[in-house]
């Protein structure tokens, strides 16, 4: 039994070790909530890396703020729910602000496998005691900043690379990046940036023999994706467009893409996304676990959801320091030299949160009981 006596939310701006771009723009800090909930002496910590502007995501730290203090305290607060299934249903009447419930839902599943004492990963059914890990390079100020980016990655032990493309910063940058890597794992990210009659530059593309092309249409389009897959070999990947385990049925349903970024925080919380993940394996579509721009909370709960046994793709899971010069856990996420990142067998998300670290990056905080 679950029972929630407060929460905590704080709003938090991290220093990024470089400027992240994509075809949305260039950031320099991520802003994220960090949520907190009690029962007794016993707190979870979970994450809603909502970010400031509405781009990649139509919500943003201060709606999600909003949201979790006016609406989704006074469902969970001080009530009674019998398990995470429960407490996620119970949410079901809000609307989707998905990347708020998912920051509580974070939060109350580290409660849950703290109270039980194991850890997150069991707790989701995990399997697997290592993760493989890819790496997401922004758009570099020049082709050549970007092949050093690529060098330096390689050199770490990252399986795969995902570059970020746009308008004007795609194809002859693909070449340069095949040419240079020739038969390393690559992948494209678009994040919404073309348009249906782009799909010339996608038949393209089928040349350089890459993994995936992630998101090239607009969100909230699955039709469209469904035609520009059958006219090109590459596999297409959803991103944005995956808000909900509906989402994932219908794009199959449509043959939308072949593979699947899931990430907790876009489908409403870890419960959604078990779900989706179970689907999408009962149908043969590969899956792997996304992210954006997390603290050491977040890419904790995310490397526990890519223990789970569908996640065959390298994940967008990379090392703390690969963002930040200090992250709020300790220990933090670190690359082993083959290129995995350990899944924790410590009880809860695996670390300690170093309270110091979050009260110097603290925007503001609202403790609600």
């Amino acid at each position: 039994m679950i029972k929630i006596n407060s929460l905590e939310i704080r709003h938090l701006k991290l220093p990024l070790v470089r400027h992240f771009e994509t075809s949305f723009g260039r950031v320099y800090h991520q802003e994220t909530l960090i949520i907190k909930v009690s029962e007794g002496n016993l707190s979870g910590w979970g994450e809603c890396p909502a970010s400031a502007a509405p781009y990649y995501s139509s919500e943003t730290v201060h709606t999600a703020k909003y949201i979790i203090k006016d609406f989704i305290t006074k469902l969970i607060l001080n009530e009674s729910f019998s398990d995470l299934t429960h407490l996620s249903s119970s949410l079901n009447g809000i609307r989707g602000n998905q990347m708020a419930k998912a920051g509580v839902l974070m939060a109350l599943s580290d409660l849950s496998a703290r109270k039980r004492k194991i850890p997150l990963a069991k707790l989701y059914g995990g399997t697997r005691k290592a993760i493989v890990s890819g790496i997401s390079l922004g758009i570099q100020d020049t082709p050549e900043d970007l092949i050093e980016r690529i060098k330096e990655s390689v050199s770490l032990g990252y399986k795969r690379i995902k570059i970020k493309i746009k308008q004007g910063w795609d194809l002859k940058i693909v070449a340069l990046v095949r040419k240079e890597f020739p038969r390393f794992t690559l992948s494209v990210d678009a994040n919404g940036a073309y348009k249906a009659y782009d799909w010339k530059l996608f038949k393209d593309l089928d040349k350089y023999k890459l993994m995936m092309i992630e998101q090239p249409l607009r969100q909230d389009d699955l039709v469209e994706h469904a035609q520009l897959q059958k006219k090109i070999k590459t596999p297409i990947c959803l991103d944005e467009s995956i808000k909900s385990y509906h989402d994932a049925e219908q794009a199959i349903k449509l043959k939308s893409c072949k593979i699947i970024n899931i990430k907790q925080a876009r489908v409403g919380g870890p419960l959604e996304a078990i779900q989706i993940h179970n689907f999408c394996r009962k149908n043969k579509i590969p899956v792997w676990c996304g992210g954006i721009l997390e603290s050491g909370i977040g890419r904790l709960h995310n490397i526990a959801l890519a223990s789970l046994p569908g996640f065959t793709l390298p994940a967008d899971i990379s090392a703390s320091a690969r963002y930040y010069k200090k992250d709020i856990i300790n220990p933090p996420v670190t690359l082993e030299a083959n290129g995995t990142i350990k899944v924790p067998t410590q009880i809860g998300i695996g670390a300690d949160i170093i309270e110091s670290q979050i009260e110097e990056y603290t925007v503001s905080k609202e403790v609600i009981s």
